[in-house]
């Protein structure tokens, strides 16, 4: 995410300063706004998908996060750099760096005890309207805190909402703010309409479709670099690359802020908010085609889960990695007749199971979210066989929280393993060192010496 933000503000910089001869401040301004993508439109999609499950929608959701809290000091540079000119370099630096630190230090150290105190003793009240009262008074007070220490009422409102996620009250706060939000954001759509201005749109169309396709490419190749520098495969940097090729909704804050302090003259802020505007509006035709784009290009089988298959499944075997120890139980089960699934986060894997005529499917099984696509609840068992200690208890973690009603049964290596998961109510817990020697016992005591016949 910091390498993607990075690398793509730097680059846009250059070609608009250097390249197009856009003011040092406007450049700025437009390489910042261009490095974000579109958090509401690429998630809604991965949501909705499924996708978010599988590792391309995982590292498009990491990515996306990051995004979105670069928004912090992207906000807070604005605020500098619409400070009182009259001021030295020195002082507004100081200044905001200090106002930075406070209300931050305020807003995640005393805020967040005020703000889970304050969530607690409305949900304890059982009154729907005092909950939904003191979330908006959180809000609001947070971004009032945030305008009155020089910065923007987003910045305080986007902190208070990072902070009641991390509380234990946020499934709540979401269900009870959803017809805030689709009012919300129905007038965030009107207004980003009104922007638009027809008759500069059609004066200037060749240039925005330009830029939009300049951006589109520039991030795409971007993203797609740094994914592979960091280990990801072909198709997966592909498509994740594509899927953050847009530019996001933040921008409209960024250039509007901008404006408003002078930063951005106001034909460049109409052009820039229409090359926005155009990529959100193109966004969900192309990220649907996706999947269809890069197999076509990197002859690369889809690999995503097909959640409609499971909804009427019922006791089905889920085999959590299919290396040596996973090939063998679904051999086994084979010999029972039993119907059961992969799930492996390798792709490799998954295509080595596929050629073997399984059904096996990419996926993180440690993502509650797939969990619940899977139907774990409905399964007759989950069964682990990867080595990695840290994944595994992190998969046998999301499995119990999902339900405790299941046979789970997990196979450990070492005694380390072994008591790592200790502590957690696994159904069966399967040592493969002492399985060896009771079977090793077991086929001595039933052998055969000296082909006497004796046993």
């Amino acid at each position: 995410g910091f390498m993607q933000v990075g690398f793509t503000a730097l680059s846009v910089y250059a070609i608009s300063h250097y390249l197009f001869k856009l003011e040092s401040i406007a450049a700025l301004i437009l390489s910042l706004a261009f490095a974000l993508s579109s958090t509401a439109v690429v998630l809604s999609y991965l949501k909705s998908s499924k996708e978010i499950h599988n590792p391309y929608g995982q590292r498009a959701t990491g990515i996306l996060i990051f995004q979105d809290i670069a928004v912090i000091p992207i906000l807070i540079l604005l605020g500098f750099l619409t400070s009182d000119a009259n001021q030295s370099v020195f002082v507004i630096l100081r200044d905001t760096f200090i106002s930075a630190v406070v209300v931050i230090g305020l807003l995640f150290v005393v805020g967040k005890r005020v703000m889970t105190w304050l969530l607690h003793f409305s949900a304890s009240s059982e009154v729907d309207e005092l909950f939904m009262s003191s979330v908006l008074f959180i809000v609001v007070s947070a971004a009032l805190l945030a305008s009155f220490a020089g910065f923007t009422y987003s910045l305080g409102a986007f902190v208070a909402g990072m902070i009641i996620a991390e509380t234990k009250y946020h499934h709540k706060v979401e269900t009870d703010i959803a017809p805030f939000k689709d009012i919300l954001l129905g007038t965030f759509f009107i207004v980003v309409g009104m922007k638009i201005d027809v008759a500069f749109f059609i004066n200037n169309v060749d240039k925005i479709v330009g830029i939009f396709l300049l951006v589109m490419f520039l991030k795409t190749a971007i993203t797609y670099l740094i994914l592979r520098l960091t280990g990801s495969s072909n198709p997966l940097s592909l498509k994740t690359a594509l899927a953050l090729s847009q530019v996001g909704e933040f921008s409209f804050v960024i250039f509007a802020v901008a404006s408003f302090g002078g930063l951005l003259d106001k034909e460049l802020e109409s052009l820039f908010v229409l090359v926005v505007i155009f990529s959100m509006v193109i966004t969900p035709f192309f990220i649907s085609k996706i999947n269809r784009f890069v197999a076509y290009i990197t002859k690369y089988e889809y690999l995503g889960l097909n959640t409609s298959a499971f909804e009427a499944r019922r006791d089905h075997v889920i085999i959590c990695g299919y290396s040596v120890t996973g090939k063998f139980v679904a051999k086994n089960l084979d010999n029972i007749d039993a119907h059961y699934v992969i799930i492996d986060n390798n792709p490799k894997h998954v295509q080595e199971a596929i050629k073997d005529g399984k059904e096996a499917y990419l996926g993180d099984m440690s993502k509650l979210s797939l969990l619940e696509a899977l139907h774990a609840e409905s399964s007759a068992a989950v069964i682990v066989t990867l080595d990695n200690i840290e994944k595994k208890r992190a998969i046998c973690e999301a499995i119990l929280k999902h339900t405790k009603d299941i046979n789970l049964v997990v196979k450990v290596s070492t005694l380390e393993d072994k008591e790592n998961l200790q502590d957690l109510p696994i159904t069966s817990v399967v040592d493969d060192k002492v399985e060896v020697g009771r079977i090793l016992v077991e086929r001595m005591m039933t052998c055969q010496i000296g082909g006497k016949g004796r046993r």
